[in-house]
């Protein structure tokens, strides 16, 4: 895998001050996308245990409250297999910073349906990942006053409620100077049926 950024104190990818790592490889392609470079999965650098190494420093002092995964799309099926063994030092580490992620694939359809974003990895990375902004970013839906979105399309998923309780569980963020404000919206009509078995 190679990455085409690294952002530390970031502020404008997740709640509270974060460590942002932008992946590179993405085959969603939007119009109107931030980072079309990543677009490239040889854009930048590659991710080498010294990567690691530098983001599991950058992830230790207190003031920083977590990882932020983005790109390019983390969840492209050979970037999960490189990002799953890093989040599992992240969460040995790291214990109390959370985890965000943001991909154009959508929570029921593509992570836990049948899909090419599916792999053997998909599973676990999940079970390690707090908050999922997922959606492709579309052009036409851009909305300017969402906090921690581009398009009114994409939602904020609560991971680990989502994956306990069998329905998709989202956060409604409103300050858009990113006060830690956040309203729990229970959807029971989003509900998901997990696949026994990894789709590869």
């Amino acid at each position: 895998m190679y990455y085409g950024e690294i952002k530390n104190f970031d502020i404008a990818d997740g709640l509270g001050v974060r460590v942002s790592l932008f992946v590179s490889g993405c085959t969603h392609r939007c119009e109107g996308c931030f980072n079309p470079m990543t677009w490239d999965f040889e854009y930048g650098q590659p991710f080498t245990k010294a990567t690691e190494e530098q983001l599991l420093e950058m992830l230790s002092p207190g003031y920083i409250d977590g990882l932020t995964l983005l790109g390019g799309e983390p969840m492209e099926p050979d970037n999960q297999r490189a990002l799953t063994p890093f989040l599992r030092r992240v969460r040995e580490s790291c214990p109390h910073k959370d985890i965000w992620c943001y991909t154009g694939y959508t929570f029921e359809r593509d992570l836990l349906g049948m899909s090419r974003a599916r792999c053997e990895c998909t599973d676990e990375m999940l079970s390690m990942i707090d908050i999922l902004v997922d959606g492709e970013f579309i052009l036409k839906r851009k909305n300017i006053s969402l906090a921690f979105r581009g398009s009114d399309n994409q939602r904020i998923i609560d991971v680990k409620k989502s994956l306990s309780t069998g329905f998709t569980v989202t956060i409604e963020l409103y300050d858009r100077r990113r006060t830690e404000t956040a309203r729990l919206v229970f959807c029971p009509s989003v509900k998901y049926k997990r696949i026994s078995q990894p789709y590869i």
